[in-house]
């Protein structure tokens, strides 16, 4: 029976994922009693699996996890990335499975798996939950922008029509990764990082070059490699290939598409407590402007006007209205409503529409179970092509 306690805990992380995606899809809610219940649960249970194995670090290491991972949440909830639901649900699972819970393993082609990661099981559950997102924000996203927003299909699927754009890019990491693969064995350090740094600089260095000088270096090294290994080769060049329109497809659905894809437009009366600001507001000089540019769009601006951190650290001015997940307060509709009287704003105030966070956890915490850690995998992965 001490053995199966953390058996338990993973079946109760399973339902409980399953629970707390089915109400966040239909209400947008993770409910308190369910989270706060299981992280008093899942210490107890933890602290009892530490006395049964006669070893009270167990429960001690566990409450640190615990105690880190909600502290990560809360930063990540005041950066405005989280909402309270999906913090408070991170700390509940981490509670219940502070450790990884070995419940299944198995080999494939000579591989151990899951893949298990050296910092905990909690920040393997984030990652995967984080990198979960993507295939289900796509699919949310091409749901709407069919059902609603017809013309996102088209921009969404810019890169795909770029193929041309992205063979060259592909044969110009080929090239990259030839010229690296000569050049590392004269090299004192012979790393992954010395490794895709060196591809990184020699990429952009080939892309630069006038097109006749381009041309020749990438016929001369595609068949070098091809020479060399022709079946890594083609597949390098075809994964490549697709990697940089996947990447594409990705850049396009975090950034503008996104932004039109899950904005809406809403009448100040209209507006309701829990809706979430698209940007900040803030007063300066006795007027009231929006702050409605991405983080990288102002590290772009910033480099084009000479100074790297103006658009970033700049004073604003006073916040009104912050964009964070917690949303709108009453006092901030009687806000708004206020500036709109005064002539100070539009009519209109852009609301996001938010997207469920706890589907991607429950994807994340499936992975974690049976796969392991996507970015030990990916290292891995990285290490075997480059070596």
């Amino acid at each position: 029976m001490v053995f199966d306690i953390p058996l338990v805990c993973t079946f109760i992380a399973i339902i409980t994922c399953l629970y707390a995606s089915y109400t966040d899809l239909k209400s947008g809610i993770i409910q308190n009693k369910l989270t706060f219940s299981l992280i008093g649960l899942g210490i107890i249970l933890n602290a009892v699996y530490a006395f049964m194995i006669n070893d009270i670090w167990f429960i001690v290491t566990g409450v640190i996890f615990t105690a880190v991972i909600f502290a990560l949440g809360y930063i990540f909830w005041k950066l405005g990335a989280w909402a309270g639901g999906d913090v408070k649900l991170f700390t509940a699972l981490a509670a219940l499975l502070p450790f990884y819970p070995l419940t299944l393993s198995y080999n494939i082609w000579g591989a151990a798996f899951p893949i298990v990661s050296i910092y905990g099981f909690p920040i393997t559950l984030i990652i995967n939950s984080l990198l979960s997102i993507l295939p289900f924000l796509l699919i949310y996203v091409l749901f709407i922008a069919i059902r609603r927003k017809h013309y996102l299909v088209d921009e969404l699927l810019a890169p795909v029509k770029e193929y041309k754009k992205n063979i060259v890019l592909a044969l110009v990491t080929t090239a990259a990764v030839s010229l690296t693969y000569i050049i590392l064995p004269y090299l004192p350090y012979r790393t992954i990082v010395v490794s895709l740094v060196l591809i990184i600089v020699l990429s952009f260095i080939i892309s630069k070059l006038p097109d006749m000088v381009k041309a020749v270096i990438l016929f001369f090294f595609t068949v070098f490699a091809l020479y060399t290994n022709i079946q890594v080769t083609v597949i390098g060049i075809v994964a490549i290939f697709l990697s940089i329109t996947v990447i594409g497809i990705i850049r396009k659905l975090i950034t503008s598409v996104n932004r039109k894809a899950l904005q809406d437009d809403y009448e100040i009366s209209d507006l309701k407590e829990g809706m979430i600001p698209a940007y900040n507001m803030y007063e300066r000089a006795d007027e009231v402007y929006v702050d409605d540019k991405g983080f990288f769009d102002k590290i772009k601006e910033s480099l084009k006007n000479g100074d790297p951190t103006a658009g970033i650290t700049a004073h604003k001015g006073k916040l009104l209205i912050s964009s964070m997940a917690a949303g709108l307060t009453e006092d901030n509709i009687i806000l708004l409503k206020k500036l709109f009287e005064e002539n100070k704003i539009d009519p209109k105030i852009k609301i996001k529409r938010g997207v469920p966070f706890a589907p991607s956890i429950l994807i994340g915490l499936l992975i974690s179970l049976f796969i392991g850690d996507l970015a030990v995998i990916l290292q891995k992965t990285l290490y075997v092509i480059l070596y």
